[in-house]
């Protein structure tokens, strides 16, 4: 059973990652690049926090001091990655443009926005997989939770947010990185907020209990409502419109005919 629960979270915290990895980023070595280099940057981040939470022992204790400096380290790291890549940027092109690989095109890097997207899926993924390892590991066997007391939505409300983090990390990547460029500081600030306010959300989660679980939707409710916002804005940020996504989903008639 504990295993059944461990591969099920698993899936659904990197399930559609996994896949969005394997289609958009895995075969393009340059993409590849820019997403484990941003990862690397998140763990700077984390390593700042660390040092910070450390170093101010009265407030080890308080779950929200770390929070909330976590998020503006992020918040930091990802501008400094913006600024390195656009330092880079003339750089990167000429590789892309001199290697032999067909899968690398010069217009990976004159695009802007596929860089961003890559980027903020590395942030996202390195911090989803750093949020959850310990409760997989626990999740894993040969006891669960929920017999003393805790609630037993515990391990899904997990999987669930990190697959949401993981999303808005990307989608945060988009706006922000375009609104740097755009120097539309009300859409940076919209992205350091949102994050925050997400962020802080979670920590109602250490109330919950297996008799008021319903705590645990006072944060996935608005964490997946901020992704369907920043999922729309990001989408129109890079250019996309309704008739992209119609013609998405809809096939022209007579184009897969069969004689």
């Amino acid at each position: 059973m504990t295993l059944m629960e461990f591969f099920g979270c698993t899936f659904i915290a990197f399930g559609l990652p996994f896949a969005l990895f394997i289609f958009t980023i895995a075969r393009d070595p340059m993409r590849v690049i820019l997403f484990i280099a941003s990862g690397f940057f998140w763990l700077l981040s984390l390593l700042i926090s660390s040092i910070l939470w450390y170093a101010v022992v009265p407030l080890r204790d308080k779950l929200a001091f770390g929070l909330v400096f976590s998020v503006l380290f992020q918040e930091l790291f990802r501008f400094l990655f913006y600024k390195t890549l656009r330092l880079a940027n003339d750089g990167l092109l000429k590789v892309s443009q001199e290697t032999e690989d067909q899968h690398v095109t010069p217009k990976d890097f004159s695009n802007k926005h596929i860089m961003a997207y890559v980027s903020g899926f590395g942030f996202g993924v390195i911090g989803g997989a750093f949020s959850i390892v310990n409760v997989l590991a626990d999740m894993s066997g040969p006891g669960t939770i929920g017999i003393m007391g805790d609630s037993k939505y515990f391990f899904w409300t997990s999987a669930f947010l990190t697959l949401c983090f993981i999303l808005l990390h990307t989608m945060w990547g988009v706006i922000f990185f375009s609104a740097l460029d755009k120097k539309n500081y009300i859409y940076v600030a919209g992205v350091v907020v949102s994050h925050m306010l997400i962020s802080c959300l979670t920590l109602l989660n250490q109330e919950s209990s297996d008799t008021n679980s319903v705590i645990y939707f006072g944060s996935i409710i608005p964490a997946y409502v901020c992704l369907f916002v920043m999922s729309a804005i990001a989408f129109h940020t890079a250019g996309g419109t309704l008739a992209n996504v119609k013609a998405a989903f809809v096939c022209r008639k007579g184009r897969y005919e069969i004689d």
